[in-house]
């Protein structure tokens, strides 16, 4: 889809450039698809436990708009896949206004990971939402988060 001549041809058109960054849950798997600046975190005690957070990295030059990089002889974003843990998973998807934001309230995973509640995520997205710009956030930014009961058991080392 991205490198159709049609998308290509409307892109060039466009005034400005931005990010993309698609998930897809099925079962106890997440498939994320990532272009440009813009982050996905899975949280989940046991991972969290361990320092892990976010499953890509933001890429400050890769853009999808008039700079496409779907326009290119190679074109470059970031993909992958990850099995979740057993029990609750929130899966959380950011802009980089929130990463941005003067102060830095959220630039730590640990951060947004304490702020989110799994079971009021509505109420927690507000909260967020009134810290920025409280510091007065100078980007635009969105979020989209949902919380996953897995009940499959995920991989554990064959040790334990």
């Amino acid at each position: 889809m991205f490198q159709s001549d049609k998308f290509l041809d409307q892109c060039k058109k466009v005034k400005g450039e931005t990010a993309c960054l698609i998930c897809i849950r099925k079962e106890n798997y997440l498939w994320w698809f990532s272009v440009g600046d813009c982050v996905v975190y899975v949280f989940h005690p046991e991972l969290i436990a361990l320092g892990q957070f976010q499953l890509n990295q933001r890429q400050f030059y890769e853009w999808i708009g008039h700079v496409n990089t779907f326009d290119k002889a190679v074109p470059c974003f970031s993909s992958g896949v990850r099995e979740l843990r057993k029990g609750m998973n929130r899966i959380f998807m950011s802009t980089d206004g929130l990463l941005e934001c003067p102060g830095e309230p959220f630039s730590n995973p640990k951060d947004v990971a304490d702020s989110l509640d799994a079971e009021q995520l509505g109420e927690a997205f507000s909260l967020i939402l009134n810290e920025i710009e409280k510091n007065n956030v100078r980007d635009s930014t969105t979020m989209i988060g949902w919380t996953v009961d897995v009940s499959k058991q995920g991989s554990i080392p064959s040790d334990v």
